[in-house]
């Protein structure tokens, strides 16, 4: 089992996550100036940061060509996270915490992985 310490804290933002499937249509907004690899996007069900290479190609609308869950994990200096996937292309990793809970959380905010 690989995992993590939290460096930095990370707070989620106030939106809910959604969950994006091979061949949802979203609208595609604006690139993120932090995140370069994200797209703000919306669908039917919601609105979130998407990296772009999951969408076709396309300006104003897309279809999902990779599922996509956008849902982050609000961490704390100190924690201990399992790593269940990494995506060092857009700088983020899917973590579990101790009880159970699971979602994206910035490189940048975690120590070495131990």
């Amino acid at each position: 089992m690989k995992t993590a310490v939290v460096a930095r804290a990370h707070q989620i933002p106030t939106r809910l996550p959604i969950q994006l499937e091979v061949g949802d249509h979203v609208q595609v907004g604006e690139r993120d100036s932090e995140w370069p690899e994200f797209v703000f996007v919306s669908a039917t069900h919601g609105t979130g940061w998407v990296p772009a290479r999951h969408l076709s190609a396309g300006s104003g609308s897309a279809v999902v060509t990779t599922p996509y869950d956008t849902a982050e994990l609000p961490t704390h200096a100190g924690d201990v996270l399992e790593v269940l996937a990494e995506d060092a292309q857009s700088g983020w990793v899917w973590c579990r915490t101790a009880n159970g809970r699971e979602g994206w959380v910035p490189c940048k905010t975690l120590e070495t992985p131990a």
